[in-house]
């Protein structure tokens, strides 16, 4: 073989050698979508401080090509003496019209909630999270009101003041058009109530939460909603629903696993 023979070969491996090193080296890359949703710590849980907005659903949506079982079905859940399908009840329209993006996303599953969570490198929290976080000041320093290491009734605090809910909760009036709703004004648009426990918002009231803790066949709720009054929000209210339900009352937060320093 000639000298000039080899060459190609030579080269032809070393370009092998180079692909292979960028597929196997530690990516850089790999960080997840950014999302809108203030970050509040939690013992070793970052939890959104508020509920999954319409605006990073939409982000999601629009990343993965998403679309909701409601989607598909035509419609979501409304409870009228029994689970009624809303026509054009959907997470960007949880009314029947388009919702503002700073509205909880609602007639979302359980999975489907899930997904939207993993898109930005999240996940729904355990109930057992959810408790520690919505009923136990765990603040070094928090502000008047509450103490370190109590455990209080509602997620607001001594009392549910702090949340929207059907009856017995602050002076709050949810978004839905009048006379869409049989019962109750809807939800209110995150980041417009004021602060509970951990400084989170809306753990107790405005709308149920999905966790990942399965329970009857289905998947434990937390926190009630505007459907009920405050009697709903406390911790010994446990209630599951089914997974692959999609509900104008149910949305969900997202949680992540704190970054050690």
């Amino acid at each position: 073989m000639k000298k000039f023979d080899i060459l190609p070969i030579l080269f032809g491996v070393l370009l092998s050698v180079i692909a292979l090193y960028f597929m196997l080296r530690p990516s850089t890359a790999t960080s997840a979508p950014a999302s809108t949703i203030p970050i509040v710590k939690v013992g070793n849980v970052s939890w959104d401080q508020t509920e999954m907005t319409i605006a990073d659903m939409k982000t999601f949506a629009t990343a993965t090509g998403f679309v909701s079982q409601a989607e598909k079905n035509g419609g979501g859940l409304n409870y009228e003496s029994g689970f009624v399908k809303k026509p054009g009840w959907v997470w960007k329209t949880p009314y029947g019209v388009p919702a503002k993006d700073t509205e909880p996303a609602v007639h979302l599953n359980q999975s489907e909630a899930a997904s939207a969570c993993r898109y930005f490198g999240k996940r729904l929290p355990t109930e057992a999270e959810w408790i520690s976080a919505a009923f136990v000041e765990q603040r070094a320093n928090p502000p008047s009101g509450f103490v370190k290491g109590e455990r209080y009734p509602f997620p607001g605090g001594s009392t549910p003041a702090v949340s929207h809910c059907l009856s017995g909760c602050g002076d709050y009036k949810g978004v839905a058009p009048a006379g869409a709703l049989n019962r109750g004004t809807g939800h209110v648009p995150t980041g417009t109530t004021k602060p509970g426990v951990n400084g989170l918002l809306d753990m107790g009231g405005n709308v149920w939460e999905w966790t990942a803790t399965e329970r009857n066949g289905g998947f434990i709720t937390r926190g009630a909603s505007w459907w009920y009054g405050p009697e709903r929000q406390k911790e010994s209210d446990v209630e599951s629903k089914p997974a692959d339900i999609g509900v104008v009352y149910i949305g969900f937060r997202c949680v992540a696993d704190a970054v050690k320093q």
